[in-house]
């Protein structure tokens, strides 16, 4: 059963960068396709980003393009966002979750990753 444990949350201000991390263990991470969620206060989960198992196609949210850049690391079984320009609608807690597959693709519905592993989430908040 795969695990996932996210880190390198924290505060920093609008403008900043931030990266986070989320490391996988107990499962094959190459078999698996990744991605970032986020949940601010008050709201529902969102999608942010998404990768695939080799890391050959990402896709990302629109109020993250250009700002965001999602990434792994297969042979360290680590999935990585790094976090650019950030904006205070950025707060929030974010989630990495997997699902094994054996298609190299993305997949960017909740109802998919509903059915995939989470990992504790990591809180993220950008101050004025």
């Amino acid at each position: 059963q795969v695990q996932l444990v996210e880190s390198g949350g924290g505060s920093v201000q609008t403008g900043g960068s931030m990266r986070l991390s989320c490391a996988a263990s107990g499962g094959t991470f190459s078999n698996l396709a990744m991605a970032w969620f986020r949940q601010a206060p008050g709201k529902e989960r969102e999608f942010v980003a998404v990768i695939s198992r080799t890391g050959s196609f990402t896709r990302s949210a629109d109020s993250v393009k250009g700002r965001f850049t999602i990434s792994r690391d297969n042979a360290n079984n680590m999935m990585y966002l790094q976090m650019n320009s950030l904006k205070p609608e950025d707060t929030a807690v974010y989630y990495c979750a997997a699902r094994s597959t054996i298609y190299d693709r993305t997949w960017t519905e909740n109802a998919y990753w509903g059915q995939g592993t989470w990992g504790q989430g990591t809180l993220v908040t950008i101050s004025e």
